[in-house]
């Protein structure tokens, strides 16, 4: 009878891993990104960090974990990983971005763009359907805050309620039922 019960315990166990491991994000290379969108048009988000930062590998592994995080990203954006010191070329919008030696480290200029000149890592930038610019945002983003930001964003919120309103009417259930 004990190893009956043990058994139980570990299939139910392994079951309920596999659920909390389900959603993960799927990310996008630019190319994907803009292929897919070809096809059915969606925001882009674009997780821009480098292989250095703490807090980019901090954000990988708590925020961008979490099961309602990842179900929504994946649903309503194409999301993108970008090193912002990749040394590969990227064409957006008929225009070429190269990485730029720069000192012990270089950058990327599709990275410096998106993020307007203020290189900090991580950051999280918002692009429309067309990949024009919404909204970069710089720092380590826990999931209260991210959840938020993702869906201010993704139901296109930022256009018409200010973030302080959206912040203070917020309610979880209404984005994330289970």
């Amino acid at each position: 009878m004990s190893r009956y019960l043990y058994f139980s315990w570990f299939v139910l166990m392994l079951s309920t891993y596999t659920v909390h491991a389900q959603n993960k994000i799927k990310w996008n290379t630019w190319d994907e990104a803009l292929e897919k969108s070809k096809k059915v048009k969606k925001k882009i988000f674009v997780d821009i960090y480098t292989d250095w930062c703490g807090w980019c590998k901090k954000l990988d592994h708590s925020t961008f974990a979490e099961n309602h995080i990842a179900k929504y990203i994946n649903e309503n954006y194409y999301p993108v990983k970008f090193n912002a010191e990749m040394k590969e070329s990227v064409i957006l919008k008929g225009v070429e971005y190269k990485y730029v030696n720069s000192g012990r480290r270089g950058y990327h200029e599709l990275a410096a763009y998106l993020m307007q000149g203020r290189m900090s890592y991580p950051t999280g930038v918002f692009l429309d359907e067309d990949f024009n610019l919404i909204q970069a945002i710089p720092g380590f983003q826990d999931v209260d805050n991210f959840e938020m930001i993702i869906a201010y964003f993704g139901t296109n919120s930022h256009k018409s309620i200010p973030w302080n309103k959206f912040m203070s009417q917020y309610n979880h259930q209404a984005y994330y039922s289970k």
